[in-house]
């Protein structure tokens, strides 16, 4: 990801600048940073598009699985119009028709769930890789100030 190597220049220009004698501040060239901030934040827009493009796609798995649950669902009312004629089979069908619905919902279901885990886990990531530049870019800014 472009972010983690422009945080990691980052990081690499802190480590090589020179120290303040008696200290543990360094000496980083402004331009530079500045720079990186800039770099930074024309980057941050990719994270997020990748972050609504998981959501569009978790939403897009959650309408096809309805729509396939709902096909099926129709399935098994034809069959069950099918079999009607005699009342074993119309029985039988109720049978099916129920383990299969029971079934589609179940299979529905943990789609949605996985989809929901996936998402939340893809954005709880990119949330603590955020949290963390926010807190080396503040901790670098606080070094600059001082």
């Amino acid at each position: 990801m472009e972010l983690l190597n422009i945080l990691n220049e980052l990081e690499e220009l802190i480590e090589e600048s020179p120290k303040v004698p008696m200290t543990r501040r360094v000496m980083v060239d402004e331009n530079r940073i500045l720079d990186y901030l800039d770099r930074i934040r024309t980057s941050l827009p990719e994270e997020i598009r990748q972050a609504k493009w998981l959501v569009k796609e978790r939403d897009k798995v959650l309408s096809e699985s309805k729509k396939e649950a709902q096909r099926m669902l129709e399935d098994v009312n034809r069959q069950i119009e099918q079999k009607a004629e005699d009342s074993e089979i119309a029985r039988q069908a109720e049978t099916i028709a129920q383990q299969t619905i029971q079934k589609a919902e179940e299979v529905s279901s943990q789609i949605r769930q996985g989809a929901r885990e996936y998402a939340d886990d893809i954005l709880m990531g990119l949330e603590d890789k955020l949290g963390k530049m926010l807190a080396e870019i503040q901790q670098g800014r606080g070094e600059l100030r001082k």
